[in-house]
């Protein structure tokens, strides 16, 4: 006598690991990603070189836009002047991209619903996307910041691998790293901010030039708020008016306020944006 067995089909989902893995490897295999990641790796070489062939844009005023004129025989500020200029624009659109194409970007493709239906989950899902578009900052900053350090020290040079402070104090190799690794992760958190925005705008459109329009017209906005002397209440709620406190880290000694302050601010655009972007999916049928 036989015994027939009916057996129900296991629905299996993917390790996520897996799945961030094969997200990582597709987002750097896109071609205007390689692009971005290459223009920002020429932000530092033209700073140093144009300052090696001048001989720098003056002495003047040591702050602000004149911080350029501080790489002038002190190489290891090369990196951070070359965040900072980055942070206007370039780093921004490079994460805003990629949080484009991380959903708007599949949904005018047609593969998001495939994504949607797939045993993935809507969280996972989100999850899956920012970690490609992290990664994306991530190595955006770390381009920026390595190739300021070795353009620096090589085309630049300096007082035996030390760093002058806009503070006029002399900091050794060790510690002047350490200020650039600071600015450097300060500049990650902020190119978060803008990713989760980038995100959440993203999940409610099928045009990635939506969300660039959006995001980088918003951060122009922003800094145009910013400037406006009538309006100095609402600084504390624009991401961009915390972008300067970069520069901190080339005082002696090191002033956190700014640098805190900024965190916290786009610290807040993060959860909100990454709120926004997990309730959207959840909704979302295609």
């Amino acid at each position: 006598m036989t015994t027939l067995e009916t057996r129900t089909p296991t629905r299996t989902t993917a390790p996520l690991g897996r799945l961030a893995a094969a997200e990582v490897r597709w987002v750097l295999r896109r071609p205007r990603t390689l692009v971005l990641l290459g223009l920002l790796a020429l932000v530092p070489v033209a700073i140093g070189v144009g300052i090696a062939l001048t001989g720098g844009p003056g002495d003047g005023d040591r702050d602000g836009p004149g911080l350029v004129a501080a790489v002038a025989g002190n190489g290891l500020v090369l990196p951070i002047a070359a965040m900072g200029l980055a942070l206007t624009l370039l780093l921004p659109l490079t994460v805003a991209t990629a949080s484009a194409d991380a959903l708007a970007g599949e949904a005018s493709h047609g593969t998001l619903r495939g994504l949607l239906l797939a045993p993935v989950g809507r969280t996972r899902l989100v999850v899956m996307k920012a970690v490609g578009v992290v990664t994306v900052a991530v190595l955006a900053v770390l381009l920026v910041a390595v190739v300021g350090v070795l353009t620096g020290l090589v085309v630049v040079g300096g007082p035996s691998g030390t760093m002058i402070t806009l503070s006029g104090t002399t900091l050794g190799l060790g510690e002047a790293l350490g200020r650039v690794l600071l600015v450097a992760a300060w500049t990650v958190v902020q190119l978060l901010a803008v990713a989760a925005v980038a995100l959440a705008v993203s999940a409610f459109t099928e045009h990635p030039l939506v969300v660039l329009a959006s995001v980088l017209g918003g951060l122009i906005v922003f800094g145009v708020l910013a400037a406006i002397p009538s309006l100095e209440w609402l600084q504390p709620l624009l991401l961009t008016s915390g972008w300067s406190a970069g520069t901190d880290a080339l005082r002696d000694p090191l002033p956190l306020d700014g640098l805190v302050s900024s965190t916290g601010r786009a610290l807040v655009y993060l959860v909100l944006g990454v709120g926004i972007t997990v309730w959207r999916m959840q909704r979302r049928d295609g």
